[in-house]
């Protein structure tokens, strides 16, 4: 008496889908547009109290006009560092792992960023521009601290990237979802430069 053998015809398994982006990209594309509306509540409330303002005098009087030629310095060297992180991020993604000097450029230059920031609030605060001082300056202050922190942010995060490329085990997912925050800190700029400063 013989088995009955049963032959099961081979069928391959489905290739999975492959994603589109990866889930920490998507999820980085996520915050960026909440962020994006964020900003844009910010510049909408700026430019109907600028529109508001009495007699159309901005700043209100007694307050200090901001320092926009000095600010077009360090927004010179935000893009700068936008500019060489957006090389250094193209560079990894097509296999080549030796872009420590750029993410370490794009990281000084964004901490120069800021720290001139820094300096320029100083000024501000002993011209008397603060928070209370008038609606100007707690619009001020609101909106361009909420882009500095995201600036310190995304600063803290190239810096990780960096430790992680010199230890070689950054991912391209990782460096992906870092590069997007930090261009979000860059191209939201200009448009508070140019609603706020001029």
């Amino acid at each position: 008496m013989s088995a009955r053998t049963t032959i099961i015809p081979f069928r391959p398994r489905p290739r999975r889908a492959e994603k589109v982006v990866s889930n920490g990209v998507l999820g980085m594309i996520l915050i960026v547009f909440v962020e994006i509306m964020l900003f844009a509540g910010f510049i909408s409330a700026f430019v109907i109290v600028k529109a508001r303002a009495v007699g159309s005098v901005w700043p209100p009087p007694n307050q200090p006009r901001l320092p926009f030629e000095r600010t077009a310095i360090n927004t010179t060297m935000l893009i700068a560092s936008g500019i060489v992180l957006l090389i250094a991020h193209r560079a990894y993604q097509r296999g080549n792992r030796s872009i420590g000097l750029l993410l370490m450029l794009a990281t000084l230059l964004g901490g120069a960023f800021v720290t001139l920031q820094g300096v320029e609030w100083v000024a501000l605060l002993q011209e008397g521009l603060t928070l209370t001082s008038s609606t100007y300056g707690s619009l001020f202050y609101t909106i361009i601290g909420a882009h500095a922190a995201h600036a310190v942010v995304a600063i803290g995060l190239l810096a990780w990237a960096w430790l992680r490329l010199m230890a070689g085990t950054l991912s391209r997912e990782a460096m992906s979802t870092v590069s997007l925050f930090w261009y979000f800190v860059v191209l939201v700029w200009p448009f508070l430069y140019f609603q706020v400063y001029l």
